[in-house]
């Protein structure tokens, strides 16, 4: 059988995993696990998850398993998966998370329940069908289509590591992956998470925006006074937060903090950006032209650029105001920045620019005692080229390819810390409610994704990357 023959049988076993009902009841199956990573008393539950679904199953594909407890007390463990057929081709780290959010029982649609799979139209529902036990499943059951096709082979090698507790934030992940370093040596990762560009675009993004929660606090004084008796000779601690956050950032959204401003947008990561449209979709919101850096086209504000955003803002009560001027005044903050901004001089040029500005009196607090950097393989890396093509092959049409995206995932343990080159295949779509009740996968997308990763994972045996 020639090699487009043979590719194009593993493509065909893997989408038959849909048709068959296998995939379905592989999904059942692991759903059912209750591995909420936020709720301590379910620690048991996510080795259970590990040591009675995912080694019997990576088992029966010739991986040797090791659990790994984790170095923070109290948190999930890991498991180091390897399957090594020839240390002279190359290797593969898969990546994915066993862990889920908090059920939310309660809170889900009449008829579904988090915990189980609950077919309906063109949605499964279920928690982590989207986030990220669907779509580290599809990755795993197209690589065993591929290794069937093959007659028992890959021709790569491939280690599988999964954590258990990424929903609260992967505590212990950077300690475990520099201890075990030598277990995890790979030429690339090849991951899925988070959602596609759109729902019916295939894509691939390359790293991810690192992002920093710092909360802005005024106290001015221990109680409220009277705004007619006081006003106007007393600070009000809103009025200086508000102010204080203008400079930072205008009445456009432009970031005005001159030391967190990134630099250029590289030309490949414009030329990568350039056929992105932003939207479009029945739950998105609609794109305010307008809004941002000027200059740029919606896809590099969102990608390529760093962005200042209030979450939050309180002083006094605004659901039964008072005649009173606030005591005190609080905001949160949020940076999302992209490569080339220096994580751990965001506090100091905040401090920096408050001060500046006559804003001394106004406190800074991060709110996480560690940020994770921003990631970005360059776009014109061989592996993306590989990637893209394979997949490509597989749809009929070229992937939106994301030099990051704009959210925010542990990349940089993989890029940084293990020096790999990162191609991440979402398997998602934006309103798969994915941390939220109602959390769904969609047939179609996950039938495309399985033909893409068995694609992939074929070409992978079949040619070496050109570097």
């Amino acid at each position: 059988m020639n090699n487009t023959a043979t590719r194009d049988t593993a493509i065909a076993a893997a989408v038959g995993l849909m048709e068959d009902g296998r995939f379905r009841a592989l999904m059942e199956r692991r759903v059912a696990f209750r591995t909420e990573s936020q709720v301590p008393e379910q620690l048991p539950e996510l080795h259970r998850y590990l040591d009675e679904e995912i080694i019997p199953s990576v088992a029966a594909m010739g991986f040797a398993s090791q659990v790994f407890d984790n170095p923070v007390a109290g948190k999930g463990p890991f498991l180091i998966a390897r399957r090594i057929e020839d240390p002279a081709r190359p290797t593969v780290l898969i990546y994915g998370h066993g862990d889920v959010t908090r059920g939310q029982d309660a809170e889900w649609r009449e008829g579904l329940a988090p915990f189980c799979v609950t077919a309906e139209g063109d949605r499964w529902y279920g928690r982590g069908t989207a986030d990220n036990k669907g779509q580290h499943s599809i990755n795993l059951a197209a690589l065993e289509q591929v290794m069937q096709a093959r007659g028992g082979r890959l021709g790569f090698n491939v280690v599988l590591l999964l954590e258990m507790g990424e929903e609260t934030g992967s505590p212990g992940l950077s300690e475990i992956c520099v201890a075990q370093r030598e277990l995890l040596k790979a030429d690339v990762l090849i991951a899925s998470d988070g959602p596609r560009l759109s729902a019916d675009r295939p894509t691939l993004f390359l790293g991810s925006r690192g992002a920093f929660n710092v909360e802005l606090r005024l106290d001015a004084r221990e109680r409220g006074y009277h705004s007619g008796n006081w006003g106007g000779v007393i600070v009000n601690p809103a009025t200086v937060l508000a102010n204080a956050i203008a400079s930072m950032t205008d009445a456009r959204g432009r970031l005005l903090v001159d030391g967190l401003r990134p630099p250029a947008i590289p030309n490949s990561v414009r030329a990568a950006l350039a056929g992105i449209t932003l939207g479009g979709g029945p739950t998105d919101p609609a794109i305010d032209a307008n809004w941002g850096e000027p200059g740029l086209t919606p896809a590099e504000r969102l990608f390529a650029w760093n962005t200042l955003e209030v979450l939050a803002f309180k002083a006094g009560n605004a659901d039964a105001p008072v005649n009173a001027v606030p005591p005190r005044a609080v905001a949160v903050m949020q940076l999302r920045f992209v490569v080339g901004t220096d994580a751990a001089q965001i506090l100091p040029a905040l401090r920096a620019h408050l001060d500046a500005h006559g804003f001394g009196d106004v406190e800074l607090v991060s709110m996480r005692h560690e940020v994770s950097p921003a990631t970005r393989l360059d776009p014109d890396s061989p592996w993306v080229r590989w990637a893209a093509g394979s997949m490509q092959r597989t749809s009929g049409s070229p992937p939106a390819i994301l030099p990051n995206i704009g959210g925010t995932l542990p990349n940089h343990v993989f890029a940084d810390l293990l020096a790999l080159p990162t191609l991440w295949v979402p398997h998602s779509y934006a309103a798969c409610a994915q941390h939220a009740p109602d959390e769904h996968m969609l047939v179609p997308l996950t039938r495309e994704a399985l033909a893409l990763m068995a694609g992939l994972f074929w070409d992978l045996g079949d040619h070496q990357v050109n570097m």
